[in-house]
């Protein structure tokens, strides 16, 4: 697993081995981040149910002023903490144990507003739904922020969650991509 573009272009990821982390693959980063292509330069993303961090760590390559990853899980944020790290994005990491199941409301406390949230939750497990129904009581993300959910194609996101709009999909074998609001 490798950085695919930016500054740390080619850069190795550590990856945890087992199915219970499951991180999103050079391709598809690389896909997603095509679609987004410049809204990434100065955002401050939100990287949820974090894992590696590679798609946190991506944006930063990329540009992103800042981004703060959520896991719950040890062994995630020890690999997530290897990552950062070993890419020296301290200064512009934040990384936050927390169940993000319980709320989002702890990130009103984080700082500016997000532009940019990438949610990776377990397939199958009705995630989507719940965490943008958090995110959206949570207040914290721009008026103009652009969601990126990773998910199973058996899980069909809603079109509409509060105010957050489903604006475009994409699918990638068994993985589809929605993006919620305007896609940058």
């Amino acid at each position: 697993m490798r950085v695919t573009g930016g500054a740390l272009r080619g850069k190795r990821l550590y990856a945890l081995r087992g199915l219970t982390i499951r991180p999103t693959t050079d391709y598809l980063r690389e896909s997603i981040f095509n679609i987004l292509a410049g809204g990434v330069e100065n955002a401050v993303v939100l990287d949820l149910f974090a894992g590696t961090g590679s798609l946190g760590i991506e944006a930063l390559s990329r540009g992103a002023a800042k981004a703060v990853f959520v896991d719950k899980a040890p062994q995630a944020l020890k690999a997530l903490h290897r990552n950062i790290c070993a890419c020296s994005l301290e200064a512009r990491s934040t990384i936050l144990k927390r169940d993000i199941l319980r709320g989002l409301n702890f990130l009103k406390s984080i700082g500016p507003d997000f532009d940019l949230v990438f949610i990776d939750p377990p397939y199958e497990k009705g995630l989507v739904e719940r965490t943008l129904q958090r995110l959206d009581r949570a207040e914290s993300t721009s008026e103009k922020v652009c969601i990126v959910i990773e998910h199973g194609t058996r899980e069909i996101p809603p079109k509409q969650v509060a105010r957050f709009t489903l604006s475009d999909q994409r699918q990638h074998g068994k993985t589809l991509v929605s993006f919620y609001g305007p896609v940058l």
